[in-house]
């Protein structure tokens, strides 16, 4: 009895084994194939959109021969636009695409240290949503920061939002300023633009700050980054074979628009 019971106690821990091995994620590994090596990047389950729609793409060798068109050392390597594939010498790229974009899905889990895969997008205020480009991408190559440098980047970018505010609220109020002026009231000038101010700092303190968390500091003062990309941007794999090609690449020459003098192309596979 006691053997049955063992057999099937044995049997039991054998099933879940292998249930537990079968509930595989739908996490996806690509190829990034150029003639400076090969990089493997992992896609993220968690920015499904993105994640899907590579997938996509890469099965349909969308990006076969396309280039890296625009590369800045200590910054990152992007590609993606379809109109480099039969591009000239000296032809500025980066703005074609499939014809879409794709929703933000923009993680805090997800920073822009070395290595990682994000979506190139239009930037301003005619996108606001922040939605990303139905095909190009950037590989982070950045630089290592010291803590100190962390800390003035926090300043630095809280105060940037707080500039941005300013210049909104005073750019609505330009008719009352115009009157004020119109009239020559300097005192009902002087009182509404302090009155704008004292306004933009409320709103400013509703505003979540630029603050960088223990992750995103540990990966910055070792691996590094560029940090001031954070919460712009959707992240959505990252580099897990292959960091030293984007340091290759990233030090190719390159003309006045950050294109590779010589042409630097790419073919990407599902990894096997």
């Amino acid at each position: 009895m006691k053997r049955v019971q063992l057999v099937v106690l044995i049997m039991l821990l054998i099933t879940g084994i292998s249930c537990g091995g079968s509930d595989k994620t739908n996490e996806k590994l690509v190829v990034i194939k150029t003639e400076f090596g090969d990089i493997k990047v992992k896609l993220y389950d968690d920015t499904p959109k993105h994640r899907d729609n590579f997938v996509k793409l890469v099965s349909e060798g969308f990006y076969t021969d396309l280039m890296f068109h625009r590369v800045i050392n200590k910054f990152m390597i992007q590609g993606g636009d379809p109109n480099s594939r039969t591009a000239a010498q000296g032809v500025q790229l980066g703005n074609g695409g499939p014809g879409y974009t794709i929703p933000a899905e923009i993680l805090p889990a997800h920073f822009h240290k070395k290595g990682v895969l994000a979506a190139a997008r239009l930037g301003g205020p005619k996108n606001p949503m922040k939605e990303s480009s139905g095909s190009q991408f950037y590989i982070v190559q950045g630089v290592v920061f010291r803590p100190g440098q962390l800390d003035t980047l926090e300043i630095t970018m809280n105060n940037r939002l707080k500039d941005q505010l300013l210049r909104e609220s005073f750019e609505a109020a330009k008719p009352q300023l115009a009157e004020f002026q119109a009239k020559n009231d300097k005192p009902g000038f002087d009182l509404f633009v302090a009155r704008i101010r004292e306004k933009t700092d409320s709103i400013y303190a509703t505003k979540p700050q630029f603050k960088l968390t223990p992750e995103q500091r540990q990966a910055y003062t070792t691996v590094g980054g560029y940090p001031s990309l954070d919460g712009e941007y959707t992240v959505f794999g990252e580099v897990v074979e292959g960091l030293e090609v984007i340091d290759k690449i990233a030090v190719v020459e390159v003309d006045g628009a950050n294109r590779p003098k010589t042409d630097v192309r790419m073919k990407i596979e599902l990894a096997k």
